[in-house]
């Protein structure tokens, strides 16, 4: 008999060679209906493996990611095995399972395939997939996997044979069809029942652009074909509210490839709405003790050798900046920080001299490839809402508490309700990623964990998603399209002050080190911009949209009347500007519609003697004639509903 632990701790007595799926029936038979993956002992595992030793076992289903990270694996499984009959003599490389779905990318020789042939694909992967095949694993030496693949003539299975050891090589079967696997897969095709190509794409094998350029096919599969449905739908959605169709349409940014790749162009209502957002951060900032600073664009290579960063990112950096003078070299800034440290350094302070509160809103610089870039989401040149606290160890877990509130105040105040957070920690199997003593990151780790605990947030530990240089707290916040997106973070941090000597005359009028709290709600606002946007879809909070309203006269000689409208309007400070085109009224409203402007205030012969504003909000809610006095407390109190006070 074997002790096999559950997740919560039970422990069942079993004999050896039980395998996972055994487990889940002797739980429930409803349960072992749903199981589609296990891990054993943080070791993936078929539901069929046979279990010989104690150990702890998990249990998946698709409503865990590690459920759908197998079902998404098999599946590639069959899109290959369908890739093959379709199109003989293609030649398979790797196929895993992603965020959404799976790939598999193929050389395809002589054969073609375009989004034309989607459909014909998809019917023969359900063919294969009713078929309701086991997977299989088995174990194969080395000899034998590269005596196969010879004969398949595949030299991308080959090498990756070349670089395992004998003992490690395993293949999965189901049906006809044989790949190179190392496991983890659903207990057989049936559990499939839907299956979608969504795009190809190129990639060069391995990532190498000196290596061949293969045929990367993408899909998603479903137990449901109402899931698919659902998901199709979704995507539909997230097109239409693309930041980089919207940002256009209503003229906030452009790109210029004469100004160069990744450098977003800010137009006047998208400066306009920057400039909102900062104002807004500024004046919370302004009350919880915050010193604004400014920093110049670029620094002295150096700098950024003691802080690091060079020996981190100096490869994804600009090229160094030379100067007449003979080995003088400069970078365009990567990061704020260590600015920031060096203007800390520029004073003497005492411990009741802190926290000192520094921020800043920040661009810097970093050269992305051209194929990571993306909107305004992956950029070469981004401001950051940034904010270091140089605070001493006693005063480290309010500080760290009081920035976690001032970043829930940012998210709730721009609809960003749905969020989880956190805890990014070392990787204890990687200590070459990190800089700093092992010591200073326990401190770290726990006073974030500390934190997080005495302010109530639901969160979770994610080992490997540190910075290089200390531990965060992200906040994972979910869009209207279900999409999580990483949006603030906090960072603690002990090697800075250690890198730049930064000190402080404690009570003991000895010289200590200062604790460094790194901190930006935003993140950086060309990202933020992005993410709100598309999570808003373009309707922006009443508070920070560019355009709160937009007079529509019916004809040409109420524009008088029209202009006192906007006049008055602008006395209660509200945004608003008019649309005196010789156009029909319907027109302009389903125009003002497209630009997301929130109030139409339609002013014909009636309004005019009556000197009110016919008021429609966008989406059709229509309020009647009313005064502007009352169409203003109208939106003063849809603003005071979301932007509270700090």
């Amino acid at each position: 008999m074997i002790e096999i632990t559950l997740p919560d701790g039970a422990v069942k007595k079993v004999p050896q060679g039980t395998t996972p799926m055994e487990v889940a029936k002797s739980i429930s038979e409803g349960l072992a209906r749903n199981v589609i993956s296990a891990k054993f002992n943080d070791t993936v595992v078929e539901t069929v493996t046979p279990l010989t030793q104690d150990g702890t076992l998990t249990l998946y289903t698709w409503n865990n990611d590690e459920g759908k990270k197998a079902f998404w694996h098999s599946s590639s499984h069959v899109l290959a095995q369908a890739l093959e009959e379709l199109y003989p003599g293609i030649k398979l490389t790797i196929g895993p399972a992603i965020e959404n779905g799976f790939y598999y990318d193929v050389d395809f020789g002589e054969h073609t395939i375009s989004e034309k042939d989607f459909p014909t694909i998809e019917k023969m992967a359900l063919e294969i997939a009713r078929g309701k095949h086991d997977y299989k694993m088995r174990s194969v030496s080395k000899a034998d996997a590269l005596s196969y693949y010879k004969g398949q003539n595949n030299e991308y299975k080959l090498e990756l044979i070349e670089n395992l050891e004998d003992g490690t090589i395993s293949f999965c079967d189901h049906s006809t069809f044989t790949d190179l696997c190392r496991g983890g897969h659903i207990p057989n095709t049936g559990i499939i029942k839907a299956i979608k190509i969504l795009s190809v794409a190129g990639a060069y094998w391995r990532g190498d652009e000196n290596n061949k350029q293969l045929t990367r096919v993408y899909g998603i599969s479903f137990p449901k074909q109402k899931e698919l449905t659902e998901y199709l739908q979704l995507l539909e959605e997230a097109k239409k509210r693309d930041h980089r169709k919207l940002g256009k349409e209503l003229g906030l940014f452009t790109f210029s490839q004469k100004v160069g790749q990744g450098l977003p162009l800010w137009l006047p209502k998208g400066a306009a709405l920057r400039e909102r957002l900062e104002q807004f951060l500024k004046k919370a900032q302004k009350k919880a003790g915050y010193e604004m600073v400014v920093t110049p664009h670029i620094g002295q290579k150096e700098l950024y050798v003691t802080s690091g960063h060079y020996a981190k990112y100096g490869e994804d950096s600009f090229q160094p900046i030379n100067t007449p003078k003979e080995d003088e070299e400069f970078l365009l800034k990567p990061m704020n920080c260590p600015h920031h440290c060096e203007i800390y350094n520029s004073s003497p302070f005492s411990y009741k001299d802190l926290p000192i509160r520094y921020a800043e809103f920040g661009t810097v610089y970093r050269y992305e490839q051209s194929g990571e870039l993306h909107g305004l989401t992956r950029v070469r040149g981004f401001t950051q809402d940034d904010a270091h606290i140089f605070c001493t160890p006693d005063q480290l877990n309010d500080e760290f508490k009081n920035v976690i509130d001032l970043s829930l105040y940012v998210l709730n105040s721009l609809g960003f309700e749905n969020f989880t957070a956190q805890v990014s920690v070392r990787d204890l199997d990687k200590p070459e990623k990190y800089i700093g003593e092992p010591e200073n990151w326990e401190k770290a780790e726990q006073a974030i964990i500390n934190a997080a605990e005495e302010k109530g947030l639901n969160f979770v530990i994610e080992a490997g998603e540190a910075a290089f240089y200390g531990p965060k707290l992200d906040f994972m916040v979910k869009d209207a399209l279900g999409r999580q997106w990483q949006l603030g973070t906090i960072q603690v941090d002990y090697n800075l002050p250690e890198r730049f000597e930064l000190t402080y005359k404690g009570s003991d009028n000895e010289l200590h080190r200062p604790i460094m709290i790194h901190r930006a709600p935003f993140g950086s606002m060309e990202r933020f911009v992005a993410l709100l946007l598309e999570h808003t879809g373009g309707n922006f909070p009443l508070w920070l949209i560019p355009d709160q309203a937009i007079v529509l006269p019916v004809s040409e000689k109420h524009e008088k009347y029209a202009e006192k409208v906007l006049n008055s309007l602008e006395n209660h400070e509200i945004r608003a500007l008019i649309d005196n085109r010789n156009e029909t009224v319907g027109k302009k409203i389903r125009e003002a519609e497209l630009k997301k402007i929130p109030y139409m205030l339609i002013v014909g012969e009636q309004e005019e003697g009556s000197e009110t504003i016919s008021v429609r909000r966008h989406g059709g809610e229509d309020f009647g004639s009313i005064s502007i006095n009352e169409f203003s407390d109208l939106v003063a109190t849809e603003i005071n509903s979301t932007l509270k006070s700090f």
